[in-house]
């Protein structure tokens, strides 16, 4: 049965990469006063092989996954840029989220100034590793975060750069079931009773990068950096405010195709609740669940690059050990480890990982994973993502 699906998978590569309707279009030149417009998007489409321990009615099935649009604007001073995306769960579009829709000004050719929907700069960069899946910091609100706000980002030289922001409140809910139908994680109101409705609001954050220039050389660069948060989280319940504080030190280091990236950092949610002080309720992609109010988080991600076939097929192997650790002891820490392979030709990727996780809401867990925990026994799925690029 397993190989039938495969078969399947690879008729659905071969039948798109023989058509070639789509394509990205430009309008106008980036270079001129009126700048170019462009249309872009995605197709995916993905297969699931759960091992969590008990059936689950859609493993083993190859279905579509998103379509992925995309609209952008450039010139010698402005920028813009809009993402929406349509899910399939049980039906096409049952979930569709706007993931950014920001404009930018353009002060010279590094510094710019942008405002909207936007990734916020906190870590390494909006994402912290290389798989399709993501490590378990993205599940638990941290990486992958866009909001609504503005962002300065300046380059004091070309090793140095800086990014100061803020963020008026968070990226809103769209189409799906309840408040939790969001692309980020962030924290919901939720129909429990017994739980308790927060709202986050004027995020302050800053991010340093630094270019470790000195140790430079043809094969090898390395930079290391630290960003820091700091929000408004409104208690719904009693009226009262708490707070988000959070901290990240990464860095980067390159040597001919290998690239290894360590993010490392600490959160401290104070949510105002007597009842629940030690988890605070978020939400993504339709499903809400119990985030630790405070932890450790890190996340390592390695990988290497090979180009075949003339440089047309890049062949990247990567590994991601991530976990959130946190600070009550008597709740199992969470983790989502990942070794895979990205293959990427043209306008065509896929993706091949193993997956190996546990204490997460999204691999075999349930509502307390990223809390107090669940069963703290390892779930495993491998995860096949095709994806066309348009």
């Amino acid at each position: 049965m397993k190989m039938m699906y495969l078969k399947a998978c690879l008729g659905m590569s071969i039948a798109t990469l023989s058509y070639s309707a789509f394509a990205e279009i430009h309008l106008g030149d980036a270079k001129s006063t009126l700048g170019e417009v462009t249309f872009s998007g995605a197709l995916r489409a993905n297969y699931h092989d759960k091992h969590f321990g008990e059936p689950a009615s859609n493993n083993r099935k190859i279905k579509f996954d998103a379509a992925i649009f995309r609209l952008g604007y450039d010139s010698q001073r402005w920028l813009a840029n809009v993402e929406y995306r349509c899910y399939q769960y049980d039906k096409l579009c049952d979930f569709s989220t706007l993931v950014y829709a920001y404009a930018g000004y353009k002060l010279n050719e590094t510094d710019r100034l942008t405002v909207g929907l936007q990734a916020i700069p906190f870590g390494p960069g909006r994402f912290w590793d290389s798989s399709f899946y993501a490590g378990i910091n993205n599940t638990a609100g941290l990486q992958d975060v866009l909001n609504l706000g503005i962002n300065y980002h300046v380059e004091f030289s070309e090793q140095t750069k800086v990014d100061l922001a803020y963020f008026a409140r968070d990226g809103g809910r769209y189409k799906g079931n309840g408040d939790a139908a969001r692309y980020t994680a962030n924290f919901v109101r939720t129909d429990d009773p017994d739980k308790t409705n927060l709202k986050e609001k004027n995020m302050w954050l800053m991010r340093v990068n630094q270019d470790l220039g000195f140790l430079s050389s043809d094969d090898f660069n390395a930079s290391v950096g630290a960003s820091y948060w700091h929000s408004e989280i409104e208690n719904n319940t009693n009226h009262q405010k708490g707070s988000r504080k959070a901290w990240a030190l990464f860095s980067h280091i390159n040597y001919q195709k290998a690239a290894f990236t360590l993010t490392g950092g600490k959160l401290s949610i104070d949510n105002k609740d007597p009842q629940h002080s030690h988890s605070s309720t978020i939400g993504a992609f339709d499903t809400e669940y119990d985030l630790a109010n405070k932890g450790n988080f890190y996340t390592l991600d390695a990988s290497y690059k090979f180009q075949t076939m003339d440089n047309g097929l890049n062949i990247s192997p990567y590994v991601v050990y991530s976990a959130y650790d946190k600070r009550n002891h008597d709740d199992h820490n969470s983790e989502r480890h990942i070794a895979g392979v990205a293959w990427d030709y043209k306008n065509i990727s896929f993706y091949t990982e193993y997956i190996m996780s546990k204490n997460d809401p999204f691999i075999g867990g349930n509502f307390d994973s990223l809390a107090v925990g669940d069963t703290n026994k390892w779930h495993k799925m491998l995860n096949l993502t095709f994806i066309y690029n348009f």
